[in-house]
């Protein structure tokens, strides 16, 4: 039987973040796992791949960045923050919460939270990482179509939206949750460069950060993942240049799926993706 509790962090900043933690008292506990989420995506999306890894031993936490489901704000007009805090406090703060000395701390990643480990302060408390669908964001790196509709939401329905409500209406756009201007601001001009925030001059530092990472990382994307291809996540990737990496290119008809997209890897339907990603961090974890 699997324990859910909730987890109440506080990022460096002060600012107050809801968690959950997965548990199973009657399975002896291997490692930590913390999974680091997707760009509008609450916790809730990846609670059967928490209780599933629960049930294999791990003590699970996941986590609402700020501005984001459980973790946002009575409401977002007004709302400021940088798309670097999710990774740099917010991540950070479950990291420290989550790290424990008797026992490795493993991540899982999905999307943005492959991008959020080289933002991390306390990168050192991992042991391993893997990650699905992290890729540069740049429409260049998509299929034809798919390049028309990132064109469309970032020069036209999304300004538009943004100014009306102040904020970016991701449930009316089926993009999860709600977020703040700022992340629909600084993902638009980020998703310009085909090696995404790594071409922001405002940025000059952020090459070297990324590649003070040492960790061993897999990260894993599907052929069909049109906003994170294999090339995609190749671009962004090779930015940590000191970290041993593993690329996994996943076909889907291989596995038994019709599709995986950006969101499947998460979906029930996926599980034979989940025991192969929990061996490998077993194995790597120390």
């Amino acid at each position: 039987m699997i324990e859910c509790t909730a987890v109440a962090l506080t990022a460096a900043d002060g600012y107050e973040l809801a968690a959950k933690r997965y548990v199973n008292p009657q399975v002896t506990q291997r490692a930590r796992l913390l999974i680091a989420g997707a760009t509008g995506v609450p916790q809730g999306f990846y609670r059967r791949f928490a209780e599933f890894a629960a049930e294999q031993g791990f003590d699970v936490l996941t986590l609402d960045y700020r501005g984001i489901g459980d973790s946002a704000p009575e409401s977002l007009v007004g709302f400021n923050m940088d798309y670097r805090d999710w990774g740099r406090y917010d991540l950070a703060a479950a990291v420290a919460a989550h790290h424990s000395e008797s026992m490795p701390l493993v991540v899982v990643g999905h999307s943005y939270g492959g991008h959020a480990i080289g933002l991390l302060p306390n990168h050192q408390l991992i042991s391993a990482v893997y990650t699905f669908a992290t890729g540069a964001g740049w429409h260049g790196w998509m299929p034809l179509l798919e390049r028309w509709k990132a064109w469309f939401m970032w020069n036209v329905l999304g300004p538009v939206l943004t100014r009306k409500y102040q904020y970016l209406p991701g449930r009316r756009l089926g993009l999860g949750e709600d977020m703040p201007l700022a992340v629909f601001v600084q993902w638009r001009r980020w998703c310009s460069y085909p090696n995404y925030f790594f071409g922001d001059r405002e940025l000059p530092d952020l090459a070297q950060q990324f590649a003070e990472v040492k960790l061993p990382f897999v990260a894993a994307n599907a052929t069909d993942d049109w906003w994170a291809l294999p090339r995609s996540r190749n671009a962004f990737m090779t930015y940590y240049r000191n970290a041993p990496m593993i690329g996994l290119d996943i076909e889907p008809k291989q596995i038994g799926l019709k599709q995986i997209g950006h969101m499947g890897y998460f979906r029930p339907q996926a599980q034979s993706l989940w025991q192969p990603a929990l061996d490998w961090l077993l194995q790597h974890a120390k």
